[in-house]
Formats: structure tokens, sequence, C-alpha cells
């Protein structure tokens, strides 16, 4: 009996001594726990990645905070998230306006672990459709008239006259008269020579804007902006060319043949 005491004894501390050594060495892969986010209760009892002996966490948040059991990374691996791809873009919200149209892409694995987060699922872009969806022409109320100084127009006629300037559909062309609505203050304040013709846009005055072969759509034979089917409340928008903040709005008023306005408020289309 008491031969056989030493041999129980021993066999009693070994198998504490693996006990605690067990548990010395539990973390995530023994509890079989990996949880999203901080959870408290998803913890251990072992080696932290700080080297500090104790409870141990085995969530996505231990990362963060430090606390993590020693086989954290291997037991819960970082998966990033997966997307699919981009879907093509969808059509304009609305016909013949200023609108919206947008993209999709779709989730194909959720990160886990605090793997990466998933990128931008949407995407939005500005459109406008210029046909009804009976094929008519539309929208282009809502482009801006792009205009410069009627010197431009001399350049044009010494072009036109040049054998390698094509004038094969050459057409009259036409002249719109405009009401300035507003303008932003960047006309005013120009003074580079070739733009200083913008310092005369004001407020309230009448200006023409004549629409030459040169800036007409092949298709219609007229200049984009020039205010087609609008009345004389519509607020239609341009800007000036050379200076993309020199801009504003002004009400059509009619069209003629011929602009009869001074030089300083005479302008064409580009």
């Amino acid at each position: 009996m008491s031969a056989r005491a030493p041999a129980s004894v021993l066999w009693l501390v070994l198998l504490a001594l693996w006990r605690l050594w067990h548990r010395a060495e539990a973390g995530c892969s023994e509890e079989r726990r990996c949880c999203p986010g901080r959870d408290p209760s998803c913890a251990s009892s072992g080696w932290r990645l700080d080297r500090v002996y104790g409870t141990c966490f085995c969530d996505e948040a231990c990362k963060l905070t430090g606390d993590c059991c020693y086989d954290y990374s291997q037991a819960c691996p970082a998966l990033p998230c997966i997307v699919g791809e981009w879907s093509h873009w969808s059509g304009c919200a609305e016909q013949c306006k200023p609108n919206l149209r947008m993209r999709r892409r779709y989730v194909k694995q959720e990160p886990k672990n605090g793997g990466e987060p998933c990128p931008l699922l949407e995407e939005k872009s500005g459109c406008l459709e210029y046909l009804t969806y009976q094929g008519q022409d539309c929208g282009h109320e809502h482009v801006p008239a792009f205009i410069t100084t009627s010197e431009y127009s001399k350049e044009r006629k010494r072009r036109a006259v040049s054998p390698l300037w094509s004038s094969d559909t050459e057409e009259a062309g036409y002249c719109v008269e405009f009401k300035t609505e507003s303008l932003s203050h960047h006309c005013t304040v120009e003074t580079r020579p070739y733009a200083r013709w913008m310092q005369y846009l004001r407020e309230g005055y009448t200006v023409c804007v004549a629409c030459q072969p040169p800036a007409m759509n092949t298709g219609n034979h007229r200049c984009s902006g020039d205010g087609l089917g609008s009345d004389g409340n519509k607020v239609l928008r341009w800007q000036a060319v050379g200076n993309p903040r020199c801009q504003g709005t002004w009400k059509k008023v009619r069209q003629v043949e011929q602009c009869s306005c001074p030089s300083v408020h005479s302008f064409i289309f580009t």
C-alpha cells in the first residue's frame, strides 16, 4: 500500500499539470468560437497575443482591443468581402430631363473575422436622354448655350473661303435674341485679352447670338441651346467659352434672320 502511494500521487500530480498545461493552451480552437463584432461572452482562457495569461477573446473586435487569444488568427482567419462585377448602367430615370442613372454590384461573400469590408455597392451618375421612348428629339433645352464673342465669326468667314474648309451643306444661319436674367461675377472680373468680351455681359440687357453653319447640328441644322420651342417665360442657361465659371441664365425674346445688337452685345453659338 505504501509502495503504491508514491505512484498514485505522481499520477495525480502529472494529471494536474497536464490539465494546467492544457488549460493554458486553451484558446479559440479549443472553444471552437469565432464571433462577429464585440461579444464579451465570446471568451476563453489562455495566453493572449499581448503575452498576458488570462481571459482572452475570439470576437472580431479583439484585434482592436488587443485581447485576442493567441490562436485567433489561425482559428478565425480573416475573410474579405467579395463582390461581383458591376451591372450595366441603367437608363435615365426620366427622359428629356437631367436625372440620374445607376448601376449595382452584389456581395458574393460577407466579410468575417475582421476581413476587409465591402466596397461601394451602388453608383449613381448624372445623365440626360435626348430622345423620348418614341424616338423624338428632346432634352436640348437643358443644355447650356456655349457662346463666344462675335469677333470669332470673322475667323469663321476666313476659314470658309479656304479650300480646306468644307461647305457642302452651307446654311444661311439665323440669330436669336435673349434677355439676360443672371450671370456670375466671374464674367465681370475677366481681364485676359482674349476673354475681355465677357465684361460686357450684363443683367437685364438684350443680346444677340448668331447661329452659324459651323456650330449647327448636322441633323436639325440648329445650334444647341438656342431655346428651340421655348417661350419667353422659360429660363435657359448659357456659358462663356474660355471661362466655364462665367455663366448665367437668360430668356428667349425672338428668332430673327439677322442680328442687330451693338457689337459688344453680339455673340455667336459655338
